[in-house]
């Protein structure tokens, strides 16, 4: 597919102060688009002052004040912008709030206002969604077993019982990224005249420029930090899938990119470089460094047959440059720079 030119733009990131968003608007920066990055407190001084000292900031960035639960909130942000990075996503609900019962209803109705603000500013072109693998699972919808592949063709099924334990949370997660991608994908994009396209992200790993573990590094990376509790969500992540979708921060970022540069460009991509069990991440640490002691009750299981057959992005051209050993080795040191290990 023919790529759109070079050119300098202006671009709306949600959620700008994320571990992807952090990450993205960095890149974008240093590739010379103007970003206006969403934030839901600008009185957060280490979050304004993370974005704000990324190099070219003080010329290229905006910064707005923008909450999912006030979703209207978006509207100043994207008003200018040829291209909108939609990251932000609830992960628990607000309590405080009464308009909404819960993340799943929060995410839609965000889904919705955001894509009413990019065809009322009449200037922005495609709006890239980034989703989650967590909604792709290749779960039979009977709940006799695994598809043989998994692909853009699979959605999670919301009806059937995970029967692993794990938090509520992470299942209200799985539920309010599935039915908000499936909304947004269902938007008639010929009538609104604009693209839409919705990058479904493996478990992402790497290093961040947050002064913090993120929540799916930390996912990704609990037998060396013998976390029981991520524990219980990577192994959810495995038997929701089979196996686990594994993709470097870097990669991520690129593909969210590549999406915006392309001439022309809509639909659902599965974005991931590999596909791991929780068993063969354990066997890395354990083979690679052995000075790390994985507890016998996080050493991890075999999982399903499925395997990853998703190819659409690849097709476009998009290259995933870092595999297994680099995702889990980038972790590893992102886990070093916190004070994890020596």
């Amino acid at each position: 597919m023919e790529e759109r030119g070079s050119g300098h733009r202006t671009v709306c990131v949600t959620g700008g102060a994320g571990y992807l968003g952090s990450s993205l608007v960095k890149k974008l920066l240093e590739k010379g688009h103007t970003v206006h990055a969403t934030l839901r407190n600008l009185d957060d001084q280490s979050k304004v002052g993370l974005l704000k000292n990324f190099p070219e900031a003080n010329t290229k960035l905006r910064l707005f004040k923008a909450d999912i639960y006030n979703p209207d909130e978006f509207n100043p942000a994207i008003q200018g912008c040829d291209f909108v990075f939609h990251v932000a996503t609830p992960y628990q609900n607000n309590t405080q709030s009464s308009q909404y019962k819960d993340t799943t209803e929060a995410a839609v109705a965000a889904v919705d206002s955001i894509v009413k603000s990019c065809v009322r500013s009449g200037t922005v072109k495609r709006l890239i969604y980034t989703g989650t693998v967590m909604a792709a699972s290749a779960l039979k919808e009977d709940g006799s077993g695994f598809k043989d592949s998994m692909d853009e063709t699979c959605w999670t099924p919301l009806t059937l019982q995970i029967n692993y334990n794990t938090s509520q949370f992470v299942k209200d997660y799985t539920n309010s990224k599935t039915i908000s991608e499936k909304k947004l994908l269902n938007y008639e994009c010929k009538v609104i005249k604009l693209e839409v396209v919705s990058l479904a992200c493996g478990l992402v790993g790497g290093d961040t420029v947050l002064s913090y573990i993120p929540q799916s590094v930390a996912c990704l990376m609990p037998q060396p930090l013998n976390d029981p509790i991520s524990y219980q969500s990577l192994e959810f992540l495995q038997e929701l899938m089979g196996k686990v979708p594994i993709v470097h921060i870097d990669d991520v970022c690129e593909a969210h990119i590549f999406c915006m540069d392309q001439r022309s460009l809509q639909g659902r991509f599965l974005c991931a470089s590999d596909f791991l069990t929780t068993k063969e991440i354990a066997d890395y640490f354990c083979r690679y460094h052995p000075e790390i002691s994985i507890p016998e009750q996080l050493i991890g299981r075999h999982g399903s047959a499925v395997c990853w057959g998703s190819t659409k992005l690849n097709d476009l051209g998009f290259k995933h440059w870092y595999d297994a050993k680099l995702i889990l080795e980038d972790s590893l040191q992102c886990l070093r720079k916190m004070g994890k290990f020596k």
